[in-house]
């Protein structure tokens, strides 16, 4: 990856749907070298995918915490991750080092919904204490962090 690179995926990373010609014309790249460079960073997987990041305070989902997760025994590891990443308020899902094994980020739209969500993930196998922090406010949430230069 070099500058040219790194230009086109801030670039992307401002809007994704903004077209080659658009940003050939920021970066000063013929279209067609921008759509080649694109296509290889999504070949290699530096581009994994294309999303849209949704405003969750207006689909009602004004809750959100993070649960983290102990489990008993690391063998109930593999079948919680699963779980996890199946349950559709659970957005993101970590295994972690320190004094607990996951790290899970729920979004719902209250505190009864959490309060399920919550005895759903105490009745997984295997899971043996949970803490839940609340969100107050998000300073930050970016989806991916670009090195400050090649």
């Amino acid at each position: 990856m070099d500058c040219i690179d790194l230009s086109i995926l801030k670039c992307l990373k401002e809007n994704s749907r903004q077209t080659a010609s658009t940003i050939s014309q920021s970066i000063n790249l013929s279209v067609s070298a921008v759509i080649e460079r694109i296509r290889k960073m999504e070949a290699k997987g530096m581009i994994r995918k294309y999303t849209v990041v949704l405003d969750e305070k207006q689909l009602g989902n004004d809750l959100t915490v993070f649960v983290s997760v102990r489990l008993e025994h690391s063998k109930y590891g593999a079948a919680f991750a699963k779980a996890a990443s199946l349950h559709a308020n659970v957005s993101e899902c970590y295994y972690i080092a320190g004094d607990v094994d996951y790290l899970l980020k729920i979004t719902t739209d209250c505190s009864g919904s959490l309060e399920n969500i919550h005895e759903e993930i105490k009745e997984m196998p295997g899971v043996s204490w949970t803490k839940t922090l609340y969100v107050l406010s998000t300073i930050k949430n970016d989806v991916s962090v670009l090195p400050d230069a090649v």
